[in-house]
């Protein structure tokens, strides 16, 4: 828990420093727990509303929205920040979300997939397909990275990462719900005053004592 802790608070004050990006997390979030509850209804519908609302809206804000040149909060050039993240890094997400563009068009041009599935024959049986290779992506994307971070970091970094990524829309609710507000007021970004401090949207036991001081800790 306490690794978990110290990832949750690090991609915190590392990567969501603009409130835009930290209300388009909040509109993710929510869309994320809608689309948990569909997986035991339409997967297929979980993952279109997954991959087309909640990702769309968690990455647009990492990659148009959070501050990428030198972060004075945390003393720590772009390059820097982006060479110790434990999940994906901007170059990854990239590459992730080519994958993500490429399966539709894939099923639009070869709708049997090389004889590999019964083509769909109307845009509902389209969608079908394409939400349930996004499905997999999805799934794919989060086991290709833990396993990855296996060799890199171990398995025990690994699987925290895992519980990190699959409880962020819950965790992203609790601590997002008033970036909105905030962003109102005409806020555009946080001012981070609990990163200094040690304090803030997490309780006093929620912040890793080394996370108030060491840059690197996110390569931990």
């Amino acid at each position: 828990m306490n690794a978990l802790r110290v990832q949750r608070w690090d991609d915190h004050r590392y990567y969501h420093q603009s409130r835009i990006n930290q209300t388009l997390h909040l509109i993710s979030a929510c869309s994320f727990i809608v689309a948990y509850v569909l997986l035991f209804i339409d997967p297929a519908m979980a993952a279109l509303v997954g991959w087309l609302v909640s990702m769309v809206t968690r990455q647009s804000g990492h990659f148009f929205f959070e501050p990428l040149g030198f972060d004075h909060v945390n003393n720590a050039t772009q390059e820097h920040k982006e060479a110790i993240k434990v999940g994906y890094n901007l170059r990854r997400k990239e590459v992730l979300l080519a994958a993500w563009a490429g399966i539709p068009a894939l099923l639009w041009f070869v709708p049997d997939l090389f004889g590999l599935i019964e083509p769909a024959t109307d845009f509902n049986g389209f969608a079908h397909d394409v939400g349930m290779y996004w499905l997999a992506l999805g799934v794919g994307g989060l086991l290709f990275r833990t396993v990855h971070l296996f060799f890199l970091k171990g398995p025990f970094t690994g699987l925290v990462w895992m519980t990190k990524i699959l409880t962020d829309p819950f965790h992203d609710v609790m601590i997002y719900w008033k970036s909105p507000f905030y962003l109102m007021r005409g806020q555009l970004l946080d001012p981070m005053k609990h990163v200094s401090h040690g304090v803030g949207h997490f309780s006093d036991s929620d912040v890793p004592a080394d996370a108030e001081t060491d840059p690197e800790v996110a390569a931990r």
